[in-house]
């Protein structure tokens, strides 16, 4: 080689981190139309706000107003966040499997308790639970667990003197039955009620990683984690019952697929374990019907009889149970659609709560999971199936819910369990972005709870 030659390759840059910096722009194309899409939906919120349309959002298109604060959990959700964007990939490829799984929930429940300890104790986790519209209201008005079930349906309808506050009607028994329980062996009021939720809705994301190595994606799983940890819906899961039923949606998936790949007697009892929680997801949120797509999903990918029929078994153990003690899902789900159409979604406009639903979304999803969909579909047959299929089925789900009109709103906290599945995505992430990606992640959440104030 010449000195001219010598000099000339020295100097130019190398070709890696270019094809890297090209790979990355249409990424970046598409959080900048996600950008696009929000601020078009804040724009014609208030919009309409201003001619007089009640949307009832403080901040379109969320529920929540501007009010930036910081508080006792701005330095632990700072620190969190820093250790997971620093440390979280290479923790992620090098710790054996079940402590790895164990670190992520742990450090999904402290960044979820950071976040919500931003508002304070009291009002991020104590009183959110605890309105005159939450379950904890109801709570004191059951004398007897059986009774109040066989007469939950007649209590619905909000026409009457006697009923359920919004909440507690508007969802089946299953959930208010859990905030009874909790009540009644001594962890009543706001605070347990909050940490439960929290806890419960912080191992979602751990959850679908175990359904991905089920399903034999270990490595997308391992990617995913740190992604799963920093999650910006968990603004939302800490603390809202929506939290806590995407951590039963999200185990009742993870252990169907476990009992769908395995033999033997321990593959048996996660299947039926699956189902119950599958079951148990349908009394907790009507909505969690769509549950089925990434339950479907599994049983599409395993194609095993025997642990369909396991875990089909206990679903049907929890709905018979309900039934028996005098509750109809159907009845319920009937009367609960009157109250809907008569509620504040009379107000809410279709035409445009169909499109700021999305945008209301990016903040639960965050940047990265929208550049891990986008090559989902420039690619999605060099992706593993099990991520494609997950975060496929997460994303059918959010868009069958959408289109329905029974989400006019609020869907940041409502769509908890849906969007979890979607973080499958984020496993397509080149492994060079990966701390840019999360520290993206944790900037969305960090600036929506310090500048807003959520009512979840």
């Amino acid at each position: 080689m010449t000195y001219r030659a010598a000099v000339i390759a020295r100097a130019a840059p190398p070709a890696e981190p270019r094809a890297r910096a090209r790979a990355l722009r249409p990424d970046l194309l598409v959080v900048l139309a996600g950008v696009a899409l929000v601020v078009a939906a804040a724009l014609v919120g208030r919009r309409l706000v201003a001619a007089g349309v009640d949307l009832f959002l403080g901040f379109p298109p969320l529920l929540a107003s501007w009010a930036p604060h910081t508080g006792p959990g701005t330095v632990p959700a700072l620190v969190a966040a820093a250790v997971v964007v620093l440390r979280g990939p290479a923790l992620a490829e090098r710790l054996p499997w079940r402590p790895l799984l164990l670190a992520a929930w742990t450090a999904a429940v402290l960044w979820t308790t950071a976040l919500a300890l931003v508002d304070g104790y009291r009002t991020g986790i104590v009183a959110r639970l605890t309105t005159d519209q939450e379950y904890l209201h109801d709570v004191p008005r059951v004398t007897d667990v059986r009774t109040m079930l066989a007469a939950f349906a007649d209590r619905i309808l909000t026409d009457q003197a006697v009923h359920w506050t919004t909440h507690v009607g508007a969802h089946p028994p299953g959930a208010f039955l859990i905030f009874v329980w909790l009540d009644r062996i001594g962890l009543g009021g706001g605070g347990p009620a909050g940490l439960l939720c929290i806890l419960v809705g912080a191992s979602a994301g751990v959850a679908v990683a175990v359904a991905l190595r089920a399903l034999g994606a270990a490595g997308a799983a391992r990617a995913m984690l740190p992604f799963a940890v920093l999650f910006p819906g968990a603004v939302w899961v800490g603390v809202s019952a929506d939290g806590l039923f995407a951590g039963v949606l999200a185990w009742g998936v993870a252990l169907l697929a476990v009992g769908a790949t395995r033999d033997g007697p321990r593959a048996d009892l996660a299947a039926v374990a699956g189902g119950l929680l599958l079951g148990s997801a349908l009394y907790l949120s009507y909505g969690l019907a769509l549950g089925a797509l990434p339950a479907l999903a599994v049983v599409a990918l395993t194609r095993r009889v025997r642990p369909v029929l396991l875990a089909a078994a206990g679903a049907g153990a929890v709905v018979g149970a309900f039934a028996l003690a005098g509750f109809w899902w159907w009845t319920g789900f009937e009367r609960v659609r009157v109250i809907y159409a008569a509620s504040i979604a009379e107000s809410r406009p279709y035409a445009y709560f169909v499109w700021a639903n999305l945008a209301a979304l990016m903040f639960v999803i965050g940047p990265a999971v929208l550049a891990g969909l986008r090559r989902l579909a420039a690619a999605r047959r060099a992706a593993p199936v099990a991520v494609a299929a997950l975060a496929a089925a997460g994303v059918a789900a959010i868009l069958v819910a959408d289109v329905s009109g029974l989400s006019k709103g609020e869907v940041e906290r409502i769509w908890l369990p849906f969007a979890v599945f979607a973080l499958a995505a984020t496993a397509l992430l080149p492994r060079a972005h990966a701390r840019g990606w999360l520290a993206a992640q944790a900037g969305l959440a960090l600036l929506t709870n310090h500048l807003l104030l959520t009512v979840w």
